[in-house]
């Protein structure tokens, strides 16, 4: 049986699962892209600290959502202001988005993305960027099936001496009814 998806805006309480989503998404994500021994080595906790700060310092820039199927927190996406180095724009970026590996192609991506677009575009931001590592060829394809073209922008990125180097993805968004 499968449950209806739901999309909220994440609580303090929910950090332990997005970190364990996070970490379990990175490693299943980024294996034969980074390092085994990084991916390893992420912690679950350590994860969770860093998250439970970001969250109390940018809860008023940062939309953070998770997505649940009965009751169980089953994957967290992040938006917020653009950032162009240490410049923000006047478009969305989509910092992060992670799925429950047990889950994937059951539509949670799907679904956090489509809230991020919608709440993005209702902000009045008319487009979102994002980046992802240029191996994630999965990821890409996701992006690219809702509409996200890559733009052509790339950016150096390593891990432990490992070049991963990242592509910007840019996608047009819906107008919708001004908030705030």
């Amino acid at each position: 049986m499968s449950f209806p998806i739901a999309v909220r805006d994440m609580r303090l309480g929910d950090v332990d699962r997005v970190s364990e989503i996070r970490v379990r998404g990175w490693q299943s994500a980024y294996r034969g892209l980074l390092p085994d021994a990084h991916l390893d080595g992420l912690s679950v906790a350590e994860d969770a600290e860093q998250r439970r700060a970001l969250f109390a310092r940018s809860a008023a820039a940062v939309v953070s959502l998770v997505a649940e199927q009965d009751g169980t927190v089953v994957g967290w996406a992040a938006h917020g202001p653009c950032r162009d180095g240490e410049v923000r724009t006047a478009d969305a970026e989509l910092y992060a988005i992670y799925v429950d590996p047990g889950r994937l192609g059951r539509g949670v991506g799907h679904a956090l993305l489509q809230e991020s677009v919608r709440r993005a575009g209702a902000l009045g931001h008319s487009r979102m960027y994002l980046w992802v590592l240029k191996g994630n060829i999965a990821a890409r394809r996701f992006y690219e099936r809702a509409g996200f073209q890559a733009d052509g922008a790339e950016e150096a990125f390593e891990v432990d001496g490992v070049a991963a180097p990242e592509v910007r993805y840019r996608g047009d968004l819906p107008a919708g009814p001004r908030t705030g």
